[in-house]
C-alpha cells in the first residue's frame, strides 16, 4: 500500500511539471514570440519571475518523489522503467539549473529598450535547452507511469494468484 502511496505522490507533480513545461513550449513562448522585440522581453521577465517563484520547489519534490518511487520499485518488474523515468527528471533539472536559469538571471536583469539583440541571441539558446528539458519531462513521466503499471500488474498478478 505504501509503495502505491509513493507513486502517486510521485505521479502527481510529475504530470503536472510535464504538463506544465509542453504547454509553455506549445503555447506560451510561440505566443510571446509574436510580441514585439520589448514587450517580448518585459513578457518574458514577469513569467520568468512568477516560475521563479514555484519550479524549483515543483522540479526539486519530482526528483525526490521519483528516487523514492525508485527505491520502493526495486526488485519489481516496474523497476528498470522508473529508474530511467528518474533519470529523466534528474537530467531536466541538471539542464535546467546549468543552462536556462542563469539565461533567466541575465534577462531579469535587461532593459527591453536597449537588450534586444542580446535577448534574441538568448532566447535561442534557451529555447533549444527547454525544447530538451520538454523532451525529457515527457519521457520522464512515460517512463513512471509505465513502471507504475507494470507493478500494479504485477501485483494484481500476485493476488490473483493467492486466491
Amino acid at each position: 500500500m505504501l509503495s502505491r502511496i509513493v507513486r502517486f505522490v510521485n505521479l502527481v507533480p510529475a504530470g503536472m511539471l510535464a504538463g506544465n513545461e509542453f504547454g509553455t513550449w506549445a503555447a506560451v513562448h510561440p505566443a510571446l514570440g509574436k510580441l514585439g522585440p520589448a514587450e517580448r522581453i518585459r513578457a518574458e521577465q514577469e513569467i520568468t519571475r512568477r516560475f521563479a517563484a514555484i519550479m524549483p520547489a515543483w522540479m526539486g519534490s519530482t526528483v525526490v518523489s521519483s528516487v523514492l518511487a525508485l527505491l520502493f520499485s526495486r526488485g519489481k518488474t516496474g523497476f528498470r522503467s522508473t529508474l530511467f523515468g528518474t533519470a529523466c527528471f534528474v537530467g531536466m533539472l541538471a539542464s535546467t539549473r546549468m543552462g536556462n536559469v542563469p539565461i533567466n538571471n541575465r534577462v531579469l536583469e535587461m532593459d527591453p529598450e536597449r537588450d534586444q539583440e542580446e535577448f534574441a541571441s538568448l532566447r535561442e539558446r534557451w529555447d533549444r535547452l527547454h525544447t530538451l528539458r520538454v523532451a525529457l519531462n515527457v519521457a520522464g513521466l512515460v517512463s513512471l507511469v509505465t513502471g507504475a503499471v507494470a507493478e500494479d500488474r504485477q501485483s494484481s498478478r500476485s493476488i490473483e494468484w493467492r486466491r
